[in-house]
């Protein structure tokens, strides 16, 4: 059985777990065992219940700017993500408004006839990968939404800024900011040719659609740069990748508005997360060139604040923790 996390304050919780000095290793895979106040044990709907205990009291809230941008549902995979965000748009009674995409193949010297025939407009309305939206996708007055590209970067309209619809268009849709310096703002997102960067697609095609998602739910590699003080933790599946838990948790800014629901591999509520931490990666590493790239990497105040603890100076004794820290900087820049 995995060792119980005993710390008062949230923020020592990532830094233990990221580090794997909690919970047993089999094979790199460690089982972590939540504390009851952060578990959710009993629900007969999954969903509906880390809807509830991320946003309580949806009905009255749905709309509030203030409640919204520090709240998220964070899960390990994009079906997950999908059914969360499909359950918790029903709960918003606004009108809906439904945007599908124009898809096509990239020309391609005198390829393109033949791909036309084979990837016909139906097949690639069925494809589903990280970066860009669904083929249809169903929007609400009211709805918290993420960026998947970068619009005007100078204005901070970046991939992964959060913002909330205020009136949907046939050809624009009006949103303002919810979080950083454009909090507020009002901001109008075109329609915009999108290419999946997905490598494991053997061709390459493009969609006319807005760069946009529902973000009441994100994945945990697109939750990069997010500081949030209500988090429900949904892995109804185990995390999959190195330092994926550790990413997770250290997100929120309260240990009070941690919530998680976990699953077994049997498909039954428990009280372990996998966490998946390979030490070897740790190896041979070079402090310098670390400390060179946060150096060079601009993150929130409250960000470094926050990890500032984990190596308040040069002289590392756990180069563990510092990878870490590298590891998030470059998936904030560059995750997906």
């Amino acid at each position: 059985m995995g060792n119980v996390l005993q710390f008062d304050e949230t923020k020592y919780i990532p830094k233990a777990i990221g580090d794997g000095r909690i919970g047993s290793s089999i094979d790199g895979i460690e089982k972590v065992q939540i504390p009851d106040d952060l578990l959710i044990n009993n629900c007969d709907d999954p969903v509906s219940a880390i809807v509830e205990s991320t946003y309580p009291d949806f009905f009255n809230h749905s709309s509030d700017i203030d409640y919204l941008q520090q709240r998220a549902i964070l899960a390990p995979t994009l079906d997950m993500v999908e059914s969360i965000n499909e359950y918790t748009v029903s709960l918003n009674h606004s009108p809906e408004k439904t945007y599908l995409t124009s898809d096509t193949v990239c020309m391609s010297d005198n390829s393109l006839s033949a791909l036309e025939h084979v990837h016909t407009p139906k097949f690639l309305n069925s494809i589903k990968c990280s970066g860009i939206p669904n083929h249809s996708i169903t929007l609400k007055v009211g709805v918290p939404v993420m960026l998947l590209r970068n619009i005007d970067q100078s204005s901070g309209l970046c991939n992964g800024t959060r913002l909330i619809i205020t009136r949907l268009e046939n050809r624009v849709i009006e949103t303002k900011v919810l979080s950083g310096d454009m909090a507020g703002q009002k901001v109008f997102i075109p329609r915009m040719t999108l290419m999946p960067s997905d490598t494991k697609i053997p061709f390459k095609f493009q969609q006319r659609q807005f760069p946009i998602v529902v973000s009441f739910a994100m994945t945990i590699n697109k939750s990069q740069g997010q500081s949030l003080s209500h988090v429900g933790l949904f892995l109804k599946k185990p995390v999959f990748t190195h330092g994926q838990l550790y990413v997770a948790l250290s997100h929120v800014t309260s240990r009070k508005g941690l919530k998680i629901l976990v699953y077994d591999d049997d498909g039954q509520i428990t009280n372990e997360a996998r966490n998946m931490v390979y030490k070897e990666v740790f190896h041979n590493l070079d402090l310098r060139q670390v400390y060179l790239a946060l150096s060079l990497v601009r993150v929130p105040e409250q960000t470094r604040d926050f990890y500032g603890e984990l190596f308040p100076s040069h002289a590392v004794q756990q180069p563990e923790e510092v990878f870490l820290m590298y590891f998030f900087l470059l998936s904030t820049l560059f995750g997906q």
